[in-house]
């Protein structure tokens, strides 16, 4: 069938109508997730899933999208357009059955998608639901079609407001206040799933548009995604923080057994793999098949490869699947017709029918890079074997935490100071920069639930060390074994077990001064290279100690902020004659007595904690690598960049 054909053949009928729209609004968490930022953002997503599913079909190469003044977004494409003409069974626009029934959309047409990032189609739709307002305006058929919705609800019928020989789709929408936590958007946010987008989509040009700022000639700041060598050039964005190994991406693109697969890879010289997995340009953060199957495919051809070269023929030590992916960067992207994921977040992908074609794929492609660059291939191959070694010092070294660790008790860190309580979802534990803070925080905590264990300065840089000089750190050491957390399972050898964990609540507290940050840091980049499974599980937290305490006679308050402050300086100027206030800055945390602290930081009736999240892993791994890694330039460029945002205080 010609694409002329497929065209005319989408139309009002192929739009399948599943199910009606009546819980959106009343759960909203069910469709998007969250009704926090997360949430808030991918409303945005969804439309632009959209015009993504266009450009997939081959009608769509641009995409802008712009943050209105007023925090609602628009989405413009230049595809197809959605049909408006009268859908035979439901008797309406096929535009408002689109925007206003669930599980309705061209994507349950084999015709129309092939392929399709909307597993559910509840998309657009979705959206509609949990917008005050919302304008959607089609170009086709030489003609503007234009229908505006409240709540999800049609104002008017589909009408025509004016002539057009272009085609494409224009959705405007602005969140409904009530329902979202924020309706602020995130430039930065955006940017970074639109980029990802532009990699995973090559040839596809993506503008982002921010209205809210002007300069003085009255322009926004704009930005455009355009990849032409796609997952090639996304492994080479995703490394540009490290000093590489090989300077070549390896590279395969193709269709094996019906299914597309484009799969980019790279070496570095730091410890840590990265691999990101798409299906239909959802990140899988979970994998599933195609991982597998990408995983197979590297280590038996690698292996072979070590093996026919006579490199592994003096070591006498067992070389294994992770070794094989220290310093490994790459990207796997499959298109699937009819994908099925595990879970309703779509992280894990379930297809049987994926795993070969994408182990054969890479087989391939690793085999004709290896026999054509047997440089670069010794490289790899030494890089693998140090790797083997090292993982065998880190299992001696690993094997001594967890020895610690037997007994409930008597093989607790003789720093950390228990609680009573025995239930993990109960328990929470305060990891404390220094032994003064420590002795506060002791003071201060409620025995029955909290825990506190003092850290000594500042922890190993995990990102700058090899993984058996990590587990012989004695403060890393300790950390495992408070959490009571064992390292390694029999199908990933530095998964982390959970099932010990003994605390629900992992809170890290730190001063409020560069120090205490760097420690910060330092602790989250352990957490985000080692066990990110508490961060995925949102065990995570950040301890948020207030920054000043403003003072006159016998009344103080907390500030966590300098406009809070300035708030109380001037309210309790007012409140008499005199203008002698106090304001006293807390710099660390030993600063504060113990009633102090439990009162403005670690009492759950009046403190704030921040969860640590992972909104996007690859933009993680590259800010770690950046900030904590070997190559200087980056980093640099990032402190000249935003210097201008710090603030010196007085």
């Amino acid at each position: 069938m010609s694409s002329e054909e497929r065209k005319d053949n989408y139309s009002a009928d192929n739009i399948q109508v599943l199910e009606g729209l009546e819980a959106v609004r009343k759960r909203p968490a069910m469709y998007i997730g969250d009704i926090g930022l997360k949430g808030l953002h991918h409303l945005v997503y969804e439309v632009v899933d959209n015009s993504i599913d266009e450009a997939l079909a081959g009608y769509c190469d641009a995409i802008h999208v712009s943050i209105n003044v007023d925090n609602s977004i628009t989405v413009i494409d230049n595809g197809r357009g959605i049909p408006t003409a009268m859908h035979s069974k439901e008797k309406k626009s096929a535009l408002e059955v689109v925007m206003t029934v669930l599980h309705a959309g061209g994507k349950f047409d084999k015709d129309t998608y092939k392929v399709s990032g909307g597993l559910h189609g509840v998309g657009v739709s979705c959206v509609n639901a949990l917008s005050q307002h919302l304008v959607a305006t089609v170009r086709r058929e030489g003609k503007v079609f234009q229908q505006e919705y409240s709540i999800g609800k049609p104002l008017y019928d589909v009408k025509v407001v004016g002539e057009s020989e272009e085609t494409g789709t224009e959705v405007t929408f602005k969140p409904d206040a009530s329902i979202f936590e924020s309706t602020e958007y995130n430039f930065d946010t955006l940017a970074a799933r639109m980029r990802e987008l532009a990699f995973l989509n090559k040839g596809i040009t993506i503008t982002l548009e921010d209205k809210r700022i002007s300069d003085e000639d009255g322009n926004h700041p704009t930005t455009r995604y355009f990849s032409e060598g796609g997952l090639r050039e996304f492994a080479q964005y995703l490394d540009r923080n490290r000093e590489a190994l090989i300077q070549d991406v390896i590279y395969f693109e193709g269709e094996r057994e019906g299914i597309p697969v484009e799969v980019s890879m790279t070496y570095n010289t730091s410890y840590t793999e990265n691999i990101q997995a798409y299906v239909n340009n959802i990140n899988t953060h979970e994998g599933g098949t195609h991982l597998s199957g990408f995983r197979r495919g590297l280590t038996n051809t690698l292996k072979k490869y070590a093996t026919d070269s006579g490199m592994l023929a003096k070591e006498k030590i067992e070389i294994d699947g992770d070794d094989f992916r220290e310093g490994l960067t790459a990207v796997v992207s499959v298109k699937v017709a009819e994908p099925q994921f595990e879970g309703q977040t779509k992280t894990k992908l379930g297809n049987r029918e994926v795993t070969a074609p994408v182990s054969q794929a890479v087989s391939e492609m690793l085999s004709a890079y290896l026999e054509e660059h047997p440089t670069e291939a010794r490289l790899i191959v030494e890089k693998v074997i140090l790797a083997a070694r090292a993982r065998h010092a880190a299992r001696k070294a690993r094997e001594m935490v967890q020895r610690k660790n037997i007994l409930a008790g008597g093989g607790l860190p003789g720093k950390l100071a228990d609680c009573s309580e025995k239930d993990p979802a109960a328990c929470e534990i305060y990891f404390v920069e220094g032994d003064s803070a420590g002795g506060t925080a002791k003071q201060g905590r409620d025995r029955h639930f909290q825990a506190i264990m003092p850290l000594r300065g500042k922890i190993l840089n995990v990102e700058k060390a090899m993984q058996h000089k990590i587990f012989e750190n004695e403060e890393i050491k300790n950390i495992y074994t408070a959490l009571g957390v064992r390292i390694g399972t029999e199908e990933d050898s530095k998964a982390l077990n959970l099932e010990k964990l003994r605390y629900h609540k992992i809170i890290i507290m730190c001063d409020a001064d560069v120090d205490g940050s760097h420690i910060e840091t330092l602790i989250l980049t352990f957490f985000f290279r080692y066990m990110k499974e508490l961060i995925e599980n949102g065990y995570i937290y950040i301890a948020t100690p207030p920054l000043y305490q403003v003072k006159k006679g016998a009344k103080a308050e907390y500030a966590w902020n300098e406009d809070q402050r300035d708030r109380l300086i001037n309210d309790m100027k007012g409140a008499g004659s005199e203008s002698s206030v106090n304001v006293q800055r807390y710099k660390g945390l030993g600063e504060m007595n113990a009633e102090q602290l439990w009162e403005t930081t670690m009492n759950p009736e009046s403190r704030t904690l921040r969860q640590v999240t992972i909104e996007n892993a690859a933009e993680c791994d590259q800010i770690f690598s950046m900030l904590m890694g070997d190559d200087v330039p980056p980093r640099r460029e990032f402190i000249e960049k935003n210097a201008k945002y710090a603030k010196i205080d007085a």
